[in-house]
């Protein structure tokens, strides 16, 4: 009887330890796919309202570009130089895009 209750305890311990494992390596995981994604994404914060005229011609073209029909209604800048564009789309919708001063984008949501 004591062998048996031994046995169980250790097939128990083994078995907590290795979901332990497992939730170490996906939280591992989690975490480096969060990194990746920050590290392409702009910076979020410090954006500062600007006036849609004083954006870079290359923006204003790639915005006319990929964006037929659409109108800058909010215009952001950071300190890197990303831009933060508020978009009025033809479909009356709006969406918010990134782009450097290049007019190449950096994230579109």
């Amino acid at each position: 009887m004591k062998k048996s209750i031994l046995a169980i305890a250790i097939t128990l311990g083994s078995l907590t330890a290795v979901q332990a494992q497992d939730k170490a390596i996906a939280q591992s995981s989690t975490n480096e796919a969060k990194a990746t994604l920050s590290a392409q994404a702009p910076a979020q914060d410090n954006f500062k309202q600007i006036k849609a005229t004083e954006l870079p011609k290359p923006v204003l073209e790639a915005v006319a570009k990929e964006f037929e029909g659409a109108t800058v209604s909010k215009a952001y800048k950071n300190e890197q130089g990303e831009y933060k564009l508020v978009l009025a789309t033809a479909e009356k919708a709006e969406q918010t895009v990134y782009a450097n001063s290049q007019g190449e984008w950096i994230k579109k949501q």
